[in-house]
């Protein structure tokens, strides 16, 4: 018979883990951090109790535990951070129905010989060796989420595994039912080679289609060479605009104005919140056949799944046929912070229920 820690309706007491390089929520650039902070805010009103080790500058609803290492890189650093969790959690490991990090792994290393359960999500590339010697150590008591299916494809056979997607705060976004003729293609994302920025200039070229541009260049020679000589040359201030990076008010704004937000990665990006910011606005995502692409586009209703910079152009000459309500029905059905929440609860009371009965 369960034990009253697996009532379905109990507050549960939950610590959850975040590295320590951005606050929670971010101030500017964050994805998971954007996640973390309405995860947190929404298991609060729930009446659950969290407790969140996180940036010093976070501001959570929430018992906020802050560590981290400025400046975050090197071997003696990251060592010390690494600890700091370690030693945290295990000094308070009996405060907690459940353990969910989303940091590094090794950071529930000291809880593994527990039977307290743990879950560690990731939303990065996921190295098999390390779920292996995790799943030896914790056993049961340790499952695994990651952001999409395509992610974790390597590893779903090892271990215990679910798909829980990223998503946004759905009020944060106004839905724009329709946009006008001449309405823009737009980008948004690092300006880099793997994120396709040279492919949506020249989608936007075979259309015949405005494209504004906004993202940051990352700071290298490297990244900086291909904005110089891919991105640049092309900028007219009319057909093709860069803005630069934007902050939430813009992106807002921008894509609402947008007939569709282009993806035309060149790596298996494991979800880009972006995409359902998109869809969050109404706008349709047309992106290639590449990472969590295929699971986050319903091909034909809310964009097009694509594999060539040819495709793709004709499928943005499709887009204005769509309901963009339907954009935004998905987004809220699967990617807004209700449902993401909802996901994480349900994965929380399921896994503490496992671990509870005889």
């Amino acid at each position: 018979m369960p034990s009253p820690s697996a009532s379905p309706d109990r507050p549960l007491r939950i610590a959850l883990v975040a590295d320590p390089y951005i606050p929670v929520p971010p101030k500017l650039y964050g994805g998971i951090e954007r996640v973390l902070d309405f995860l947190v805010e929404g298991l609060a009103a729930r009446g659950h109790e969290v407790t969140l080790w996180a940036h010093p500058e976070s501001d959570v609803p929430a018992e906020l535990v802050p560590y981290g290492v400025e400046p975050h890189h090197g071997r003696v650093v990251r060592t010390r951070e690494l600890l700091q969790v370690m030693t945290g959690l295990a000094r308070r490991k009996g405060d907690f129905d459940l353990v969910h990090s989303f940091g590094r792994l090794a950071g529930m290393l000291p809880l593994f010989p527990s039977s307290i359960p743990k879950i560690q999500s990731y939303q990065r590339e996921i190295t098999p060796q390390n779920i292996e010697r995790a799943v030896r150590l914790a056993g049961d008591s340790l499952s695994f989420t990651a952001c999409s299916t395509n992610c974790r494809r390597d590893v779903s056979h090892i271990g215990k595994w679910d798909t829980v997607y990223n998503g946004v705060r759905l009020a944060d976004y106004d839905f724009q039912p329709e946009v006008g003729p001449d309405a823009p293609l737009v980008f948004l994302g690092r300006i880099e080679q793997i994120k396709g920025t040279h492919t949506a200039i020249a989608v936007a070229r075979a259309t015949g289609r405005p494209l504004v541009i906004a993202g940051n260049v990352p700071e290298t020679d490297e990244h900086r060479r291909y904005f110089d000589e891919q991105v640049a040359p092309h900028l007219d201030g009319e057909q093709v605009r860069y803005v630069g990076p934007v902050d939430d008010v813009q992106k807002n704004e921008m894509m609402g104005r947008a007939v569709a937000f282009l993806m035309p990665i060149e790596w298996e990006e494991p979800f880009g919140i972006v995409m359902a910011e998109a869809l969050a606005c109404g706008t349709p995502v047309v992106g290639f056949r590449r990472g969590s692409v295929p699971e986050v586009v319903e091909h034909g209703v809310t964009g097009f799944v694509c594999d060539t910079a040819g495709e793709m152009a004709e499928a943005v000459g499709r887009v204005p046929d769509l309901d963009r309500r339907a954009s935004r029905d998905r987004c809220e059905r699967m990617f807004s912070d209700r449902a993401i929440v909802d996901a994480y609860e349900s994965l929380y009371r399921r896994h503490i229920a496992s671990q509870s009965s005889p």
